[in-house]
């Protein structure tokens, strides 16, 4: 009897390992995505106390921000978690503090996907994150029945991961390639299609054919041994924002990727931590390229990445040829930086919030982008981007008589 008692406890043992070793049934949610937001945001919030450039930028020719009117009560702002995970917010609000002492910031910073929907909702009165997506701006869309203000209040950074790193093309070392253009871009990554995304519109004109693929290390102009050999392309996984800034930036919105596609995405390692592999696999891969976020670094950024080189990368084949640095991200004469938003709701005809508009002046101004400066992770502002942010809002006080924008009458697709 013992034995047969035993034995059914193996047997039981056995049966419980198996089970913790399949795939969640249909309908379950895993606690593994769970545990993966945790050793993000331990991961963060380290990352968010350091100032990762100690760099002076001349901000001289930004505009001063200089209040129209004094303000009062509270602004609420909404989305990406950057902000409040370092000390950017914080010093923002002090600062503004000084210019408008009777108005109060109030931040729920938790995630960039609440930055419009927020917004849509009436939660917040400024929502701040990378690009809205195509769902969130639908989403705005039918509830407003009209766009959301967008404003640019900083470049994103050179090599901090999670703070709008600007995307390197990534090869490896042994590759004799060393520039490349958005075009080749497109054909490397990218696949026949019937058009792109602009917003919520479809745009048939941006259809393209197959004869302008990519597939081979000979079709971009690479001889001998590497003429014929295949291109191996890597990308993050098309769910994450990053793959529909690409495809934005790269593939006319289409989302039409190359069929050889190897997609990557992180997951919590058996120590805690948030791995990914990418960067280790196209290391080892002599045929291999990807776009990467914060290329100079790993995921972790307490190793630099092995065996990679960064392409120059240019708009078009006439040049120039820029390369991937500090100074080109932040002059934003290499193609591939990114941006951080705030976006605000304003009714067609009526003019913008006074406080949202005191606000957001404020953040693209000298002072604001002293702030973003001095907080050191993302890039500031050129004067020329803050003064073309600065004239969208000037004409956003104003009355005006446009009428109400797509929303339920536009391009959105029917879901």
């Amino acid at each position: 009897m013992k034995h047969v008692v035993a034995a059914a406890s193996v047997l039981l043992l056995a049966l419980s390992a198996a089970a913790d070793a399949q795939p969640k049934a249909p309908g379950k949610i895993s606690t593994e995505g769970l545990d993966m937001q945790a050793a993000r945001a331990r991961m963060m919030t380290r990352r968010g106390r350091m100032v990762a450039y100690t760099k002076r930028w001349d901000l001289s020719a930004l505009p001063h921000y200089r209040p129209r009117r004094k303000i009062t009560g509270t602004i609420r702002l909404a989305g990406s978690n950057y902000i409040t995970d370092g000390p950017l917010g914080a010093y923002w609000a002090a600062a503004f503090a000084r210019f408008q002492p009777g108005a109060r910031i109030a931040w729920d910073m938790r995630t960039a996907f609440a930055a419009v929907p927020a917004l849509a909702f009436k939660a917040s009165d400024i929502g701040i994150g990378r690009k809205v997506t195509f769902a969130e701006l639908e989403l705005f869309e039918r509830y407003a029945n009209h766009d959301p203000v967008e404003v640019t209040i900083a470049t994103g950074s050179y090599d901090v991961p999670g703070w709008n790193p600007g995307f390197g093309i990534v090869v490896n070392a042994d590759n004799p390639i060393s520039k490349i253009t958005m075009d080749q871009l497109d054909g490397i990554f990218g696949a026949e299609r019937s058009g792109g995304w602009e917003g919520t519109s479809w745009r048939p004109q941006y259809a393209r054919g197959p004869e302008k693929n990519i597939r081979t290390w000979g079709q971009l102009g690479l001889t001998g041994a590497w003429a014929d050999k295949p291109i191996h392309v890597y990308g993050l996984n098309l769910r994450y924002h990053q793959a529909t800034e690409m495809s934005d930036k790269i593939l006319r919105g289409s989302d039409k990727w190359n069929e050889q596609l190897r997609v990557y995405a992180n997951y919590v390692s058996k120590d805690g931590k948030l791995e990914r592999g990418l960067n280790d696999d196209l290391a080892a891969d002599k045929y291999g390229i990807a776009y990467i976020a914060a290329p100079t670094t790993t995921l972790t950024r307490d190793r630099a990445v092995p065996h990679l080189k960064i392409l120059k990368l240019a708009r078009t084949a006439a040049g120039p040829y820029v390369p991937y640095t500090l100074e080109t991200l932040h002059d934003r004469s290499y193609p591939l930086f990114d941006e951080i938003y705030a976006y605000a709701d304003r009714t067609p005809g009526k003019p913008l919030d006074p406080k949202v508009v005191e606000f957001l002046r404020f953040m693209v101004s000298q002072e604001g982008q002293r702030e973003v400066m001095r907080d050191g992770k993302y890039l500031p502002l050129t004067a020329e981007v803050a003064r073309a942010q600065m004239a969208k809002l000037d004409a956003l006080e104003k009355p005006s008589t446009e009428g109400a924008a797509r929303g339920r009458s536009g391009g959105g697709a029917h879901q």
